[in-house]
């Protein structure tokens, strides 16, 4: 069986739900016919002129990308920008480019998984959690079309609880009503009370699916009105979230932690950078993939020994570095004045090689989610190297250069 770009668009957003994305993100299907058939899919981070040549090259059908083309508005595709290139090259070659960003780094497993994995973390645990936010809708359904209700609920979001979907509880009674006149009965007659053996239907959907759930319901129902209830549920916190916290097998120094870092990720012209006494113990350790400096009060509250991300900027980098020198001096409440506490050791990484990672372990769940549908469909992952630093240059000493005046 040849599957379709629109049925891959469905299995990437049941792993990745668009919902789950920041509001100011843009995921999902950039360019491509929902109904071409799909063989070749190829992941990558980044959508750029040499990555979609190389799906080109492949015969991908298909280019999963993590970071969007199409980020920012634009108002011209022209072939005069490097993004009008990659859309015409890639809509010339009939490859469909989707995006998976925001909503893949807040899913479970999300690309934090897969850098906590690669780096040897286990027991690992959002670092910034994201509330679930739940309802319960009840509806009462004649027995012979509880399926179809069912099934219908099932499509607009209810009903998916984890690994699972199409989840609900089912118990039986007896409905009652009169219809009035001017209705217009599915079961019974005007002005006649009835009583119908009924199903009572329980399932969970996503708050955000609510009207979607209802619109669903009332379009499957058999009756003119369906009774029906949506409670609120009380929100707790999601195995989904941005970032991880987790810990080593064994404590080792941040000199051989960093070590640990640079060797698990693909080589980059800037390497690694850290931040902290060669000597400390490190067990505890928070990731971010991707640009983290937003989190750096968050892990120091987690109280990790070190946290690795990308794109750390100067002056969020020292603040989290001065707590962690009053906290060795003793001054605690001004490192928690600072950061909310003593703060880890920081460890900065290439933005594309803390992401690559995760291409790998998507392809493989999404081998898996396909296996029974399409066995012959090629999933690669690209080894191009995007990041921007081409170039690196060995500081000048401090031996070599001249005092400066007093």
């Amino acid at each position: 069986m040849v599957l379709t770009v629109g049925e891959i668009v469905a299995a990437v957003e049941r792993r990745y739900r668009p919902s789950w994305a920041q509001d100011w993100d843009a995921v999902g299907l950039t360019c491509g016919d929902p109904s071409a058939p799909v063989r070749r899919v190829l992941l990558a981070v980044d959508p750029t002129l040499a990555v979609a040549d190389e799906a080109i090259a492949w015969g991908a059908d298909v280019l999963l990308t993590h970071h969007p083309l199409l980020l920012r508005g634009i108002h011209s595709i022209a072939t005069s920008s490097s993004k009008g290139v990659v859309l015409h090259r890639l809509v010339r070659s009939n490859v469909a480019l989707l995006t998976a960003h925001t909503n893949a780094d807040s899913a479970d497993p999300g690309v934090s998984d897969a850098l906590a994995s690669a780096l040897g973390l286990v027991e690992v645990r959002p670092l910034a959690p994201m509330t679930e936010s739940l309802d319960k809708i009840i509806t009462f359904v004649p027995h012979d079309r509880t399926d179809a209700v069912l099934d219908a609920l099932a499509s607009a979001g209810a009903g998916r609880i984890g690994n699972y979907d199409r989840c609900g509880y089912l118990s039986e009674g007896t409905g009652t009503f009169r219809p009035l006149p001017g209705a217009t009965p599915a079961v019974g007659e005007v002005g006649t009370v009835e009583q119908v053996p009924e199903t009572r239907l329980e399932m969970v959907l996503p708050r955000q699916s609510r009207a979607a759930v209802v619109a669903a319901l009332r379009r499957a129902h058999p009756y003119e009105e369906p009774a029906f209830d949506v409670v609120e549920l009380a929100g707790f916190d999601a195995r989904r979230g941005l970032g991880r916290v987790g810990r080593l097998v064994e404590p080792e120094t941040l000199e051989d932690f960093v070590g640990r870092v640079a060797a698990a990720l693909p080589p980059t012209v800037a390497g690694v950078r850290a931040s902290g006494d060669p000597d400390r113990l490190v067990s505890a350790v928070a990731v971010c993939a991707g640009a983290g400096d937003s989190l750096l009060s968050t892990a120091a509250r987690a109280e990790v020994d070190a946290f690795v991300t990308a794109d750390l900027r100067h002056h969020p980098a020292i603040e989290a570095i001065e707590a962690i020198e009053f906290a060795t001096r003793g001054n605690a409440n001004e490192a928690v004045a600072v950061t909310g506490g003593g703060g880890p050791a920081l460890v900065d990484v290439s933005h594309w090689a803390s992401e690559w990672p995760w291409l790998a372990m998507a392809a493989d769940l999404l081998r898996r989610d396909l296996a029974a549908a399409a066995a012959d469909l090629e999933i690669g992952v690209s080894d191009l190297c995007t990041d921007p630093w081409t170039m690196h240059a060995e500081p000048v000493t401090t031996d070599t250069l001249e005092a400066h005046p007093e």
